[in-house]
């Protein structure tokens, strides 16, 4: 269990927050949330919890040496994308990689979804066509649409504006728990390739891109080979059924979903405290729309880093010896991969 901010994990103190706060999101202020949600959320629990709020996922035990791991998250923004240039049928995709690539940050295998679906006013074609994505980000996924909502919010949601929310659980056994405490130094980082922004800073990139009037959603943008619309609807990949198969391997220990707070955040809950992070900025390749994105809302490296994925969609750490494995099964499913960097004493996240 977590809280989000505009699709993601959110994280205070770096410093992409000052140009996120300018685009309308509060990094700081949702952090400050979390923490008053994590005393809250301390009173109620069972015996059963193993992790709450602040993880990727929460852990629940079910016996049998076994763990359910759920999580909830939306794809913020991004909707209003989707609304302003009529394409409905992949925002659902998003949304299940969203929740899914967290509950797989524990290890476990997605089981089944749930989505919560807002609109002003139920358009059965609109309604049907959203869902369809749900549906297909599902079958990436590998686990069951079990169920959901739609409520109707007549006079209070703005006509054709709608928000999205879902629900993941997984399941994993206690032996092969994803478990940050087993990171060592000078395990290697491998980085698993994005599929663009993903659905996180949309509120930056509404304001920097299509706000200041230079760039219309249909416009093939230099650079891009397509255009605006294609490149920030791309759909969020869906690491889950790689990740589950290199657990089930024993090649991985800890993982990190790249979503909100972006490298600079995430990265390190995937490492025990006294240990942080080197990579090596020459090691992935970058989508050019990260570099039109900095050029336009006049972002520096470390702003870029603490905002966006900057091409890396999950992050997994990996003994040594087991690198080559890890990357070559990766890209044999198609997802690119590099290693990335390395494990280092000390914290945070250091960029060469």
């Amino acid at each position: 269990m977590s809280s989000k901010a505009d699709g993601g994990e959110p994280h205070g103190g770096h410093a992409g927050a000052h140009a996120y706060r300018e685009a309308g999101v509060d990094l700081e202020a949702a952090a400050a949330a979390v923490d008053l949600i994590r005393e809250v959320a301390a009173g109620a629990t069972r015996p059963e919890v193993a992790t709450g709020v602040g993880g990727f996922a929460g852990l629940y035990r079910i016996g049998g040496g076994r763990l359910l791991a759920a999580g909830a998250d939306g794809v913020g923004t991004k909707t209003e994308i989707a609304r302003m240039s009529g394409r409905l049928d992949t925002i659902g995709i998003d949304l299940v990689a969203m929740c899914a690539n967290d509950v797989v940050c524990t290890g476990a295998e997605p089981l089944f979804f749930l989505d919560y679906l807002a609109v002003e006013h139920v358009v059965p074609e609109g309604v049907s066509t959203i869902v369809s994505g749900v549906a297909e980000g599902c079958r990436r996924a590998g686990c069951a649409l079990l169920g959901g909502e739609t409520a109707e919010h007549p006079g209070v949601m703005e006509p054709g504006r709608f928000d999205l929310a879902g629900f993941c659980v997984g399941v994993v056994k206690e032996e092969t728990v994803l478990d940050p405490s087993t990171v060592e130094e000078g395990d290697t980082l491998i980085g698993l390739a994005s599929t663009g922004l993903h659905s996180n800073g949309y509120s930056l990139v509404r304001q920097a891109l299509l706000d200041s009037g230079k760039y219309g959603l249909g416009d093939t943008v230099e650079g891009l080979g397509r255009s605006l619309a294609d490149e920030i609807l791309e759909p969020t990949a869906i690491y889950a059924p790689l990740v589950v198969e290199l657990v089930r391997n024993g090649l991985v220990k800890s993982a990190a979903h790249i979503t909100g707070g972006g490298l600079e955040a995430n990265i390190p809950r995937a490492l025990p405290e006294g240990l942080g992070a080197e990579l090596d900025t020459s090691t992935w390749e970058v989508p050019p729309i990260f570099e039109l994105l900095q050029r336009e809302a006049h972002l520096d490296d470390d702003e870029m880093r603490s905002t966006f994925n900057c091409g890396l969609g999950m992050v997994v750490a990996v003994e040594p010896s087991k690198v080559e494995e890890v990357v070559t099964r990766t890209r044999e499913t198609g997802v690119p991969a590099w290693s990335v960097g390395r494990v280092e004493a000390g914290s945070g996240v250091r960029f060469v």
